[in-house]
């Protein structure tokens, strides 16, 4: 039997709720606006994951409404606008959202045609595609770390192939980071799938218990791990997971029931706290509203944490999220292995906050050495040698400076009474060569 899907996204974004077709639209009168507020609050109560909610809400609404509430709303933006705003409001639930869509509301009835709802699913395909369906970044960083950046989790019946490369991608790494500080969620079938990778799969594991209306009936679910999967299983590798102010459903439940299962280790900032699962229903021809149908619970105690977000272990600015975690992992790898202890030495200057050097410092270190020069470049030291191999420097803090493209060596000045005499080549086994400065 094929399950329903739901997407779960950020509902504070607005760019959608507006189509090329409404800009000639009529001016909406007040019996419009009244039929909007009554048929919002019938589409409210009936799929609501709150029945008894719903109706205060709805209730809410008309009394808005009935104070004028919406009299100054000319046309069907404004209007969408601010219900959203009054169901947020009256929710506290960021997932609410109405938004004004002829276009998808004449599709979501064309679905009972089978020939236009194969159409609708290719073209989502398509769309889906052009994302690389929210596969946005994948490669390896220093010390074998395998980095996943995902925008989105896609249904998985769209992009399944993806998915499965992506995980194949990163089954050699030592230890695996998650991106998700940007994700605002999307289908939870493609978190569980790639969860699944990192326990292992001859024991059952829950990942997500969950209930939901389903055409006026409660529908009772929960995903577990899953048997077979198209790469290898990360069981026992460290797992880290990116999280920022935007991440959002999805994505803050592939973080928070990792943390709980003590599967990772989250760095970044608190998510923004939408655990519920949505759908988007019609509201007459032209509205739509996104609602909360459902509820999501946690596989350890059955909590959630709707309007508080998830709070990582390590608390720190999305921006540097990722230099942590990488920090971490390295310090992580090597308590477990000594004999990775070398590396994380070697790359810790590499991934350490540090000040901006100034452009006295970097004017102090250009000049000539030994069979090579450095020159000051719109603000970069570019390190040259044979007189047409050409690099950037980046300084790394205390006298070190990283060569681009360069893993197995990096360069230290060398001082005495102050001054720079020499530029010493440190090999990554330790040894050492140095340039003297010339004059």
């Amino acid at each position: 039997m094929k399950t329903k899907r739901w997407t779960i996204l950020l509902a504070a974004t607005t760019a959608w709720l507006v189509t090329p077709a409404m800009a000639d639209e009529a001016p909406l009168t007040a019996a419009d606006k009244r039929a909007v507020v009554e048929q919002l609050g019938a589409t409210l109560e009936a799929n609501y994951v709150f029945p008894d909610k719903a109706k205060t809400i709805a209730a809410t609404l008309r009394r808005n409404l009935d104070a004028g509430a919406y009299d100054a709303a000319a046309d069907r933006r404004k209007l969408a606008s601010e219900l959203t705003d009054d169901l947020i409001a009256a929710s506290n639930d960021l997932h609410f959202s109405v938004g004004v869509d002829p276009e998808w509301v004449a599709d979501y009835a064309a679905k009972q045609d089978p020939a236009r709802a194969a159409a609708l699913r290719e073209q989502d395909r398509r769309d889906e595609a052009r994302t690389n369906f929210g596969f946005t970044g994948l490669r390896y960083l220093d010390g074998n770390i395998a980095y996943v950046d995902l925008s989105h989790f896609a249904d998985p019946e769209l992009g399944y192939d993806a998915a499965a490369a992506a995980m194949r991608f990163v089954e050699n790494g030592d230890a695996v980071i998650y991106d998700l500080r940007y994700n605002n969620g999307g289908y939870l079938e493609m978190a569980q799938l790639l969860a699944s990778q990192l326990f292992p799969g001859d024991k059952d594991q829950e990942l997500f218990d969950y209930d939901y209306n389903l055409d006026g009936r409660r529908v009772a679910r929960g995903q577990w791990v899953l048997p077979a999967l198209p790469a290898k299983r990360l069981t026992g590798k460290p797992v880290y997971v990116l999280t920022g102010s935007t991440s959002f459903s999805a994505a803050e439940w592939f973080a928070y029931t990792l943390k709980k299962l003590g599967r990772a280790t989250l760095v970044g900032e608190r998510t923004a706290g939408g655990a519920h699962p949505v759908d988007r229903k019609p509201v007459g021809t032209d509205f739509f509203l996104q609602v909360p149908i459902g509820q999501i619970r946690d596989p350890v105690d059955r909590g959630d944490f709707e309007g508080q977000g998830v709070t990582p272990d390590h608390l720190v600015p999305s921006a540097d999220a990722l230099a942590v975690a990488h920090r971490l992992a390295l310090t992580d790898l090597a308590k477990a292995d000594p004999a990775k202890q070398a590396e994380a030495d070697w790359l810790a200057p590499m991934l350490a906050p540090r000040p901006a050097p100034t452009a006295a410092a970097l004017k102090a270190i250009a000049g000539r050495y030994e069979g090579r020069r450095i020159d000051l470049v719109d603000g970069k030291l570019l390190y040259t040698w044979r007189e047409r191999l050409r690099l950037t420097l980046e300084p790394l803090g205390g006298d070190l400076l990283a060569i681009e493209g360069v893993r197995d060596f990096r360069f230290r000045i060398a001082r005495k009474g102050g001054k720079i005499v020499a530029l010493t080549r440190i090999d990554r086994d330790g040894t050492t060569t140095d340039y003297a400065r010339l004059p």
